[in-house]
């Protein structure tokens, strides 16, 4: 079924995301045909529990799936990845919640579109830090957040935020609350023109809303960040890096072969070039699939402690750190084997795109704020590093 469900990610790539991609770049807008295939396939339920309807994909085939979409629309895998994100941190904390699994229900069966409101203003970029905070209104809440972005936030269903537990909490007393379409309003406070990754538009904007007692998560957000999002993060992040370095690479060799066949019996210029950057997605290959695996393995014997753990942490940093470098990189190279025919949008070997797009990927949670994070965490690690 793994399989079956990663095969037809796949196919909405190869049909539908690559046909728009361009567009969706040029105009800065939300990729809806892709995701309209997505959903008619039941991609945005994968990570629902089988048991709640769901396709119940362990954190592998997610990642197969983002990487296999990325290689034909990077902001629509991304898109797909951080729906997934918010679907496992749900899963993974519902405990024994009957309302959280209901939602769930619908997720699948309604094949509804989760977004995250973990920016903010002031906090400067930290997601452990909130200032907004839940009101008590009698028997429901309510909540005013200013995100810096909220990726396809005026697209999505529902939201799932991260703000301070009450009026009075610490600004690292965080939960994570789900607001339901219908019940808050999105207001925009700008627009989302950016060099690339320009189809997940992820506007700044204020969210007002409000819900019952349920859909404030019982878990801590540390815990939820330390156990669940982050690592998946990370994992599902690296994966949709691959797959636009992947195609880049098909992009360069494509434009080599046809300069071989035209010479038969001579390597272009380039060749050897291509070999080395071919040997650098091999090596990130190897990272991302080595990390999956590890992660993925924690996830399936419910390994919490694991998850949270000093090692694990450094494991999913690093995997970051060193993924978006890679990736960056092998796109760079794919550009200079195709030269001046990769850097014209007009081309059919343009990887101009490609580059936009993975240039993100140093900037999703600052490489160097992660830098920083793992100094602290070498010095306290018990030989664990």
């Amino acid at each position: 079924m793994a399989r079956d469900a990663v095969a037809e990610v796949a196919r909405v790539g190869r049909e539908v995301a690559r046909a728009a991609a361009r567009a969706v770049d040029a105009e800065g807008r939300f990729p809806a045909e892709t995701l309209a295939a997505l959903k008619a396939c039941g991609a945005l339920g994968a990570a629902v529990p089988a048991e709640l309807g769901g396709g119940g994909l362990g954190l592998g085939a997610l990642a197969e799936s983002c990487t296999a979409l990325a290689q034909h629309c990077a902001s629509s895998a991304m898109i797909l990845a951080m729906h997934h994100i918010q679907v496992a941190s749900l899963a993974d904390h519902r405990d024994g919640s009957r309302e959280i699994d209901a939602y769930l229900r619908r997720v699948a069966a309604e094949q509804r579109l989760i977004a995250s409101v973990t920016s903010e203003v002031g906090p400067g970029g930290d997601m452990r830090r909130s200032v907004a905070a839940i009101a008590e209104d009698g028997a429901r809440f309510s909540l005013k957040k200013q995100a810096t972005t909220i990726s396809y936030g005026r697209e999505a269903d529902d939201l799932l935020l991260t703000v301070r537990r009450h009026a009075g909490a610490s600004p690292h007393d965080q939960v994570l609350v789900l607001l339901l379409a219908g019940e808050y309003v999105l207001t925009p406070t700008g627009a989302w023109d950016a060099l690339g990754m320009r189809g997940t538009c992820s506007i700044p904007a204020v969210v007002e809303g409000g819900g019952a007692p349920w859909q404030v998560l019982a878990t801590p957000f540390g815990d939820v960040a330390a156990q669940s999002m982050v690592p998946v993060s990370h994992v599902l992040w690296a994966s949709c890096w691959l797959g636009i370095a992947i195609d880049a690479v098909a992009i360069a060799r494509a434009k080599l072969r046809g300069e071989a066949r035209a010479r038969a019996g001579t390597l272009p210029p380039e060749a050897a070039r291509l070999a080395e950057t071919g040997a650098k997605l091999q090596l990130l290959r190897s990272e991302v699939s080595a990390a999956t695996a590890d992660c993925a393995r924690m996830r399936a014997a419910g390994d919490r402690d694991a998850l949270a753990s000093l090692g694990t942490a450094l494991r999913m940093n690093d995997l970051k750190l060193s993924a978006s470098r890679l990736a960056v990189d092998i796109v760079g190279e794919a550009l200079g084997v195709c030269g001046i025919a990769g850097y014209r949008n007009d081309s059919p070997y343009s990887i101009g795109r490609h580059l936009r797009d993975v240039l993100s990927a140093p900037l999703m949670i600052q490489n160097q704020r992660l830098l920083e994070t793992n100094a602290g965490l070498w010095m306290v690690g018990k030989g664990e590093a």
